[in-house]
């Protein structure tokens, strides 16, 4: 990540926000590693077989960036949080389509190579947490800000305080109180 020119990055992000959808072609190769590493600590936490593999993580979210008319980037490290947040949702997502699907909802036909299966605990667990940021949201948006940032983006310490513009110390201080209002919330739900 660090290898990264930090002002080509920004500058191509600029030139697609401007509306030149070859910048994004351009961007893709530069970034796709980092992407796949972000999709990457997403899927780990995965138990037993599930269905969305790090590829189609990336996959379905550059999908969802291509289809954007016009996206306000900031710099390298926003384009990175920004793209924690739409891996999260893909994942939760897909966690309540199979959890709806279990429970008698429509019957989907899939690919065989999607055939394994997320375990219902963890989709169950993923929807807790998403619940629980979501509260967490309404008590305090910086704070489910910097939960997403780090442990979903996998930012540092000091690239969440440079995509939210506030101190480092202040970040310390959120990522300990969320961490810790979160596991009440989700320890409390099951």
């Amino acid at each position: 990540m660090k290898t990264l020119a930090a002002d080509n990055l920004t500058d191509l992000l600029l030139e697609w926000r401007e509306g030149d959808k070859a910048a994004l072609d351009r961007l893709i190769p530069i970034v796709y590693d980092e992407l796949r590493r972000i999709a990457h600590r997403y899927v780990q936490h995965e138990r037993d077989a599930h269905t969305l593999q790090t590829s189609a993580l990336v996959n379905e979210a550059y999908l969802r960036f291509a289809g954007q008319r016009k996206v306000d980037w900031q710099n390298r490290a926003h384009f990175f949080a920004v793209t924690a947040q739409v891996m999260r949702h893909i994942l939760i997502d897909h966690a309540r389509r199979r959890r709806y699907a279990k429970h008698g909802g429509e019957v989907q036909q899939i690919p065989i190579n999607d055939a394994a299966e997320m375990s219902l605990k963890r989709a169950g667990e993923l929807i807790a947490l998403e619940e629980a940021l979501d509260q967490l949201a309404k008590l305090d948006q910086r704070k489910c800000q910097v939960v997403e940032l780090r442990y979903f983006g996998g930012l540092s310490l000091e690239e969440t305080a440079e995509v939210l513009q506030i101190s480092l110390m202040t970040v310390r201080r959120d990522w300990r109180a969320a961490k810790a209002w979160l596991y009440r919330s989700v320890k409390n739900d099951a």
